[in-house]
Order: C-alpha cells, then sequence, then structure tokens
C-alpha cells in the first residue's frame, strides 16, 4: 500500500499500553521504541511498582510524547498523571468514579474510562470521559480475574449506545485488527502483541499500517 494513500491517525487510533514484565524494558523505554514506530497514544501502566519511581517514569513519557506530538495518559493513578502533567488519566471500574475524577482535571486533561458494558459505557459518557476503553473484546493473559470478553458484537452494540470514540482493548493482535475496526472500534489499545514483541517499533509499525488503511474512507 502507497502510504500517501492512508488516512493519518486519529489521536486515538493506536494505544500502547507499557508493561515493563512483559517487554522486560523499562516503561519509558517501551513508550520510546512504540513513538518511533507511530503509536499515537501511550499509556503508562504499573500496577506493583512504587509511586516515585512511576513518577520519573511519567515525567520521562511525557516529554517524549511531547517531542512526538503524541497523547500521554497515565493509568489508574490521577495523582501522578497530574503531578507529571499528563494529557490524561485512564481510570478502571475499580478506581475513582469518572463523576469525582473529572472536577479535578487540569483544563485540557483527556478522561478514559474502561467499560466493559453498555451501561457502563453511557455511565462514563454521562461523567464526562472522553473516551472509553471497551472489552475485553478477545480473551488475554495480561490480566487477572477479568470480566467475560465482549467480543464483537459488545463493540457494535456500544459504539451505537454513545457517541464517544470506543478503544478497543483485550486480545487485540495484528490478525484482529480489520474485524475489531469493521465491527465500529476507533481504534485500539495493545499490550502483549506490540510490547511483547521482538521489535517493538516494526509490531508499531505493522499496527498503524493496517489501521491508516482500515480507516482511509
Amino acid at each position: 500500500m502507497d502510504p500517501s494513500t492512508a488516512a493519518p491517525p486519529g489521536p486515538y487510533s493506536l494505544c500502547v499500553i507499557t508493561d515493563e514484565q512483559i517487554a522486560r524494558l523499562r516503561h519509558r523505554e517501551v513508550a520510546a521504541q512504540a513513538l518511533e514506530g507511530g503509536a499515537t497514544m501511550i499509556q503508562l501502566r504499573d500496577k506493583g511498582g512504587d509511586l516515585r519511581s512511576l513518577y520519573g517514569e511519567a515525567v520521562a513519557i511525557r516529554q517524549l510524547c511531547r517531542r512526538h506530538r503524541r497523547l500521554f495518559i497515565v493509568n489508574d493513578r490521577l495523582d501522578v498523571a497530574l503531578a507529571a502533567e499528563a494529557d490524561g488519566v485512564h481510570l478502571g471500574q475499580e478506581d475513582l468514579p469518572a463523576r469525582l475524577a473529572r472536577p479535578l482535571l487540569h483544563p485540557g486533561m483527556l478522561l478514559g474510562i474502561s467499560t466493559h458494558s453498555v451501561e457502563e459505557a453511557r455511565e462514563a459518557e454521562a461523567a464526562g470521559a472522553d473516551y472509553i476503553g471497551f472489552g475485553p473484546v478477545f480473551p488475554t493473559g495480561t490480566k487477572t480475574g477479568t470480566r467475560p470478553t465482549v467480543g464483537l458484537d459488545g463493540i457494535r452494540v456500544v459504539k451505537a449506545a454513545v457517541e464517544l470514540p470506543v478503544l478497543a482493548i483485550g486480545g487485540i493482535t495484528l490478525e484482529r485488527v480489520s474485524e475489531v475496526v469493521h465491527a465500529g472500534a476507533d481504534g485500539v489499545a495493545v499490550i502483549s502483541a506490540i510490547v511483547g514483541a521482538r521489535d517493538i517499533r516494526q509490531a508499531t509499525r505493522a499496527f498503524l499500517h493496517l489501521l491508516g488503511r482500515l480507516q482511509t474512507p
């Protein structure tokens, strides 16, 4: 495909979520390689690191994302997102509710919410979310105790129910991108298929290339 015929990537097209255990690299190293590959959003996700270290990684990734003019989102930690001057925060259903988080954000900061049903998606929209993550679409090994998969039909239903951008997450591989986009997803959030790849840059490029082709009018 001629790259000149591809649609320019939207801000939510490809969110790469960092994971040090899978990548065996620091968060900032994962982010740097994904950004070089063209990722449109980086989400810093760390469930077990100490707060000071996490803040340091956040500041480093913020600088990288600004250099590449891409979005930087912090997962779960509203305090870190605020302190590091991230572009936004992404909260799960067990985190601070969206209606309480929204007033705490700096002007212009994005609020993303993980959702698993139409009801949760509508609640996130009503509370002022800017986008939602929806899933898990397919079985995934990066989380334990996840909810049942929503499948492609779930994407179709939630897209009809809300006006927010919908990022499909959970078991998203390069081979599944086409069907996820055709089901209505505005973008994909990826962990293992990119972060666990031998070449993070090349894996990111492959996803972005395919997304550009699929999202071309």
